[in-house]
């Protein structure tokens, strides 16, 4: 199973990216050699989606420091992390669950992670329509379940951990899964009762309601996670030493640059935030690691399988 969704996501990636091999030893933030950031397609997976989100604060890098960056967008949490493995990204933003699988194959190490009212935290939810008579995950026997992507945190990994916590077999206890491959395709799903719960982050649903693309009154939370490491940005780890120092030093300091102004300092979802921080500790990712840990290849595969049934 793992085997074969990593040649899937490395096909992906190839897809998307399209990256001659000649270019890909050469990026050094140049204009005609940009250090390539790859980004997971946390909120519908677009080329307009997710990269709006980040080109804010990368193109106040560049204005801070004059490195240039191309963005672009993977098709899968996986095909990130294959991207960053297989030296096809300089720089990714990831799930703190994708990240950890990145870092543990010694491919990725940290940038950064965004800071918001002093705290990087986030959190994971699931929900239902204002009218279910769902109210929390206990009452979630027998009823569809749309998730995101399979290597998500928030739309996937702590969801069925909650459901574990509660005592409940996410394959034989769920009436249907849906897998739709990002937070927003999740919420629609629910928008159009397809399905009678959608997992995936409160900054995700924040974002969607913000845009218009959900009502809030016509939405309730049956279950909130606990407070998750904020999604990060992650080095190459066989980036020049010089080049991730310059690329530290360049996001911890770049809310306080000249010229620089705060509707440029975003982060996940596009939304503002304070600024960055460098010295965030790995230590604070083993709260992802662990709930990852309980998602066994076995019980990964059973979950896809039920959801290719539907």
């Amino acid at each position: 199973m793992k085997k074969l969704l990593a040649i899937v996501a490395t096909a992906a990636l190839a897809a998307v990216m399209a990256v001659p091999a000649a270019a890909q030893s050469v990026a050094d933030g140049s204009a005609e050699h940009p250090l390539r950031v790859l980004l997971i397609p946390a909120d519908g997976g677009t080329e307009s989606g997710t990269k709006a989100d980040y080109a804010p604060v990368f193109n106040a890098i560049t204005r801070t420091t004059g490195l240039n960056f191309d963005l672009k967008v993977g098709q899968s949490y996986g095909a990130v992390v294959e991207g960053m493995c297989n030296q096809l990204a300089d720089i990714a933003f990831f799930g703190p669950v994708s990240y950890v699988q990145a870092h543990k194959r010694g491919c990725a190490q940290l940038l950064a992670v965004g800071v918001e009212k002093g705290a990087s935290i986030y959190y994971a939810g699931m929900f239902a329509k204002a009218n279910s008579p769902i109210a929390s995950i206990k009452d979630l026997k027998g009823k569809r379940v749309a998730f995101g992507d399979v290597n998500s945190a928030s739309s996937f990994t702590f969801q069925i951990a909650m459901l574990m916590d509660a005592g409940m077999d996410p394959v034989t206890d769920l009436g249907a899964i849906r897998m739709t491959g990002s937070h927003a395709s999740s919420l629609a799903a629910l928008v159009q009762d397809q399905v009678d719960v959608a997992s995936l982050s409160f900054d995700s649903f924040e974002k969607a309601a913000k845009e218009g693309a959900v009502d809030p009154k016509t939405i309730k939370v049956i279950a909130r996670s606990m407070a998750i490491p904020y999604p990060p940005l992650a080095l190459n780890s066989k980036l020049p030493e010089a080049l991730k120092t310059r690329l530290k030093d360049a996001f911890q300091t770049v809310n306080k640059a000249p010229g620089i102004t705060p509707d440029m300092i975003r982060g996940y979802g596009g939304g503002k935030i304070d600024g960055y921080d460098t010295k965030f500790s790995e230590a604070e990712f083993n709260v992802a690691a662990e709930k990852l840990a309980l998602l066994t290849d076995e019980l990964k595969g059973r979950i896809l399988k039920k959801a290719a049934e539907r």
